[in-house]
C-alpha cells in the first residue's frame, strides 16, 4: 500500500516481532465500519456489507485467530431492519460458535457489565451454557449507538447480541441525564484483562461519544484509566470510534492526547483505509484506521481498497498483516472539467450531445478500469489457491466540473445507457461549478436568513466556536414563517436525519404532523369559514408547538431525583465550550485528581470486592490471577483502590438491572464466587500519564443559547 511505500521512504521502521513464541502469541482480526444494512433496499447493492462482514468472519476462521476485534458502527442505522439482525446473527453462530479450545484466559471479572439480577456473565465464553469458538469484541459507534435515557434506559442492537451470547459489548459509558452533570463528571474506562502464555493484553473500549464531550474530557484530564498495577507489563490497545479529521473546534478528537501506557489504538468512524500503523509525535503509541468494509458514500477516501487486519502480539511487541477484502464490490472515481477537455478533445461546449457523447466515453473507461481492478484480485486470488468469484458490476462516479457551461443534460437519464452495467447508474455524475464563478455579486439573498454567526462584530474563533448545525437549523427555519409544520419538531426531524442516517425521519414527522393539523382543524369546522381558514390553521399549529415542546421538556426531565446545578443561569448549554475558544488562557493549573462528585440525597452505594467476584469459569479456559509484579505466584492479593461512589446509571444495561430489583439469581452468583476473589485482576485508577498538566478550563462561558452538541457522521 501506499502508506507502506511512505514510512519507508521517511525511515519509519514499520513495528515488528522478534523470536515469536506461538504459546504467547495472540492473533486478532481487526476489523472497522462494516454498516450492515446500509442500502439494503437496493437491489443491486443490498447484500454488500452483509457479504464483506460474511468474509471477515470466514477470514477469522482461516487464520485461527483468537478473537475478532470491531471498532464500531457494525450496523448502519440505530433500529436494524429484521432482516438485517437476523442475517448477522446467522453468521456470528455460523462462525464464531463451536468446539475449537479457546486459549486465552480472562483475568478481568467476567461479570463486569452484566445486567444486574441475571446469571450469565459479561464475556460469553466464561458462560458454561455456551460453546464459543472465536470471541468477538466490539464498542458502538455513532450509528448503532444506544438510544434512550432516565429510568428505562437505553439500548442498541449490540445490546441484543451481547445478551444472546454472539457478542462481548464492551465501551459502554453511562452518561449524565444534562449538561450540569455532565460537568461534574468523566468518562470511566474499564478493561477487559485477557492474557495467552506470558503474553498479557489489555482492551480499553470507549464507545462513541459527541466529539465535544470527548475533546473536552481528554483536554480536561478526566478520562479515567482502570490500569493494572504493572501496567507496563501488558499490552494495552485503545478503541475509539471518534473525529480524526477535524471539522472545526472540538469537533474532531486529537491525536496525541491519549493516555502514556497505550500501545496501539485502533481508530474507527473514518472510512479512509489507513490500516498501516502510524506513530505519533512525542507519544509511544501507534494508531491503525482500519476504515470502512463497504462504501457508503462515492467519495474518494472510499475508493481506496477495503482491508481489514491480522494483529498479532506477542509481549510488547505487535505487528499488523493488511488482508485485502475480495468481495468488496470494485469503486472508481474521477474527475474531468469540461472546459480544458474542450480545448483537448476538440468538441463544442455549447453542443449537449457532443458534451455527452464525450462524458459516456469517459464512463465507459472508468468501467472498464474498475472491471480490470477486481480481474487483477482474482488473478492475485487465484496464485494464492482462492476460488474465482464472479465479477459484479462496479460503482463508478464521475465529478464533473461545469464551469463556464450553459446547459447540461439531466443525470439520471444520462445513467440509464448504464444500466445493466453500473451498480450505480442513477448518480454516476455530479456537476459542480467553481466557487468562483458561482458566487455572483448581484445575487438576491431575500430567502436567507440572518444568522447568529453572521454578526460582524464576532470574531472569526467565536464564530467557528459558534457553528452548529442545530443552530442554523433553527435559524433558518424561524425565518421560514412555516405555515403547517412547527419549527421545534422540524428542527428535531432534521437533526435525526442528519445525525443517524434516518431517510424516514421527515417524512414521518411531515405526514404525522400534517394528520395532527387537520384533526385539528377538523375540531374546529363550526368555525371554519374560507376567509379566515389561514388563522385557525396558525392557531391549531402554534398549539400543537407548545404542546410539543412541553413533551419534549419532559422527557428530558425524566428521571431519578432532580439534578440541580449551583446556577442554571450561568450553566452554558453546550458544555463542552470553553473559555479557550473565546479567546481566553488555555488552561488553569489544578491537581491530576478526578473531579469530585455533586453530593445527592440518594447516593449511590459504592462498589464493594464482593461486586466484582468472579463467577465459576468454563473448563477450557480457567481464570487465573493477574499478578502485580513479573512472579506470577508471589502475590494473588486484590488491590483494587478506593473508586468514587458511581453516577446514575442511565442506559445500557441499566434497564436489565433496573427491571429485576432483588433476584435470587443475583445472590445466588454472589455467594457462588465469594471463592474467587483472589483471582481478579488488579486494577487501580491510573491518571493519564501526558508529560504536561492539563486540567479543566473551569470558567466556561455561554456563547450559544439552545445549542445542542451533535454527533458527526
Amino acid at each position: 500500500m501506499s502508506n507502506n511505500s511512505e514510512d519507508e521512504q521517511e525511515g519509519i521502521p514499520l513495528p515488528t516481532i522478534h523470536d515469536a513464541d506461538p504459546e504467547s502469541t495472540i492473533k486478532i482480526m481487526l476489523a472497522t465500519d462494516n454498516h450492515i444494512g446500509y442500502n439494503e433496499r437496493d437491489p443491486i447493492r443490498g447484500q454488500d456489507s452483509i457479504n464483506a462482514f460474511k468474509e471477515i468472519l470466514q477470514l477469522a476462521v482461516k487464520h485461527d485467530v483468537d478473537f475478532v476485534l470491531l471498532a464500531g458502527d457494525l450496523f448502519h442505522e440505530n433500529r436494524p431492519s429484521r432482516d438485517c439482525l437476523y442475517q448477522v446473527m446467522a453468521l456470528l453462530r455460523e462462525y464464531t460458535l463451536g468446539d475449537r479450545p479457546i486459549q486465552i484466559e480472562l483475568l478481568s471479572d467476567p461479570n463486569d457489565g452484566k445486567p444486574a439480577g441475571y446469571s450469565f456473565p459479561a464475556i460469553n465464553y466464561e458462560d458454561p451454557n455456551l460453546n464459543i469458538a472465536i470471541p468477538v469484541f466490539s464498542i458502538h459507534g455513532n450509528h448503532d449507538d444506544p438510544q434512550g435515557a432516565g429510568p428505562e434506559g437505553a439500548l442498541c442492537a449490540l445490546d441484543m447480541l451481547s445478551v444472546t451470547g454472539l457478542i462481548n459489548y464492551m465501551g459502554k459509558i453511562d452518561l449524565p441525564l444534562n449538561d450540569s452533570e455532565a460537568q461534574n463528571t468523566g468518562i470511566a474506562i474499564r478493561p477487559v484483562l485477557l492474557r495467552k502464555g506470558n503474553t498479557r493484553l489489555g482492551l480499553y473500549g470507549v464507545g462513541n461519544v459527541k466529539d465535544q464531550r470527548m475533546h473536552f474530557e481528554l483536554r480536561s484530564n478526566r478520562v479515567r484509566m482502570y490500569m493494572p498495577k504493572d501496567k507496563d507489563d501488558w499490552f494495552n490497545i485503545l478503541l475509539l470510534h471518534q473525529n480524526r479529521v477535524a471539522h472545526g473546534p472540538q469537533q474532531s478528537v486529537p491525536e496525541g492526547m491519549f493516555d502514556d501506557s497505550i500501545d496501539l489504538i485502533v481508530w474507527g468512524h473514518e472510512h479512509d483505509c489507513r490500516i498501516i500503523p502510524e506513530p505519533v509525535a512525542g507519544k509511544r503509541y501507534y494508531i491503525t484506521q482500519p476504515g470502512s468494509s463497504v462504501a457508503t458514500s462515492l467519495a474518494d477516501g472510499e475508493s481506496l481498497e477495503k482491508h481489514v487486519a491480522l494483529l498479532t502480539i506477542h509481549g510488547k511487541e505487535f505487528e499488523l498483516t493488511p488482508i485485502p477484502l475480495r468481495s468488496v464490490r470494485p469503486f472508481v472515481i474521477d474527475e474531468v472539467n469540461l472546459v480544458e477537455a474542450a480545448d483537448k478533445e476538440g468538441f463544442d461546449l455549447h453542443d449537449k450531445i457532443e458534451i455527452t457523447k464525450f462524458l459516456k466515453k469517459k464512463v465507459n473507461e472508468l468501467i472498464d478500469k474498475a472491471n480490470e481492478q477486481w480481474d487483477e484480485r482474482n488473478a492475485r486470488a487465484l496464485a494464492e489457491g482462492e476460488p474465482e468469484l464472479p465479477r459484479p458490476l462496479p460503482l463508478v462516479r464521475l465529478k464533473v466540473d461545469t464551469t463556464d457551461v450553459s446547459e447540461m443534460s439531466n443525470p439520471v437519464r444520462f445513467g440509464q445507457e448504464f444500466q445493466g452495467l453500473l451498480a450505480n447508474p442513477r448518480d454516476v455524475l455530479t456537476f459542480h461549478r467553481s466557487k468562483k464563478s458561482a458566487t455572483r455579486g448581484s445575487k438576491v439573498k431575500a430567502d436567507q436568513p440572518e444568522l447568529s454567526i453572521d454578526d460582524p462584530e464576532l470574531s472569526i474563533s467565536e464564530k467557528l466556536s459558534k457553528v452548529r448545525v442545530q443552530t442554523l437549523v433553527r435559524e433558518y427555519l424561524a425565518a421560514q414563517e412555516l405555515q403547517l409544520l412547527g419549527e421545534a419538531g422540524m428542527s428535531d426531524a432534521i437533526e435525526t436525519f442528519v445525525d443517524k442516517d434516518d431517510t424516514h425521519a421527515i417524512q414521518t414527522h411531515v405526514g404525522a404532523a400534517l394528520r395532527s393539523l387537520m384533526k385539528g382543524v377538523q375540531a374546529n369546522e363550526d368555525e371554519v369559514d374560507p376567509d379566515n381558514i389561514e388563522e385557525i390553521v396558525e392557531k391549531v399549529r402554534e398549539e400543537h408547538e407548545e404542546k410539543y415542546k412541553e413533551r419534549r421538556q419532559d422527557k428530558s426531565s425524566k428521571g431519578k431525583g432532580k439534578a440541580k446545578a449551583a446556577d442554571e443561569s450561568d450553566v452554558s448549554v453546550d458544555s463542552m465550550i470553553m473559555d479557550i475558544d473565546g479567546g481566553g488562557s488555555d488552561f488553569e493549573m489544578m491537581s491530576d485528581e478526578p473531579a469530585p462528585k455533586k453530593s445527592r440525597a440518594k447516593a449511590a452505594p459504592k462498589k464493594t470486592a464482593a461486586a466484582a467476584k468472579k463467577a465459576p469459569a468454563r473448563g477450557k479456559a480457567k481464570a487465573k490471577a493477574a499478578v502485580v509484579s513479573d512472579d506470577d505466584e508471589d502475590e494473588h492479593e486484590d488491590e483494587i483502590e478506593d473508586e468514587p461512589a458511581p453516577p446514575k446509571r442511565t442506559n445500557r444495561a441499566a434497564v436489565l438491572s433496573q427491571s429485576s430489583k432483588k433476584a435470587p439469581a443475583k445472590k445466588a452468583a454472589t455467594s457462588k464466587t465469594a471463592a474467587s476473589k483472589a483471582s481478579q485482576s488488579t486494577l487501580s485508577f491510573a491518571p493519564t500519564g501526558r508529560t504536561s498538566t492539563r486540567a479543566a478550563a473551569t470558567r466556561a462561558k455561554r456563547k450559544v443559547a439552545d445549542t445542542i452538541e451533535i454527533d458527526s457522521d
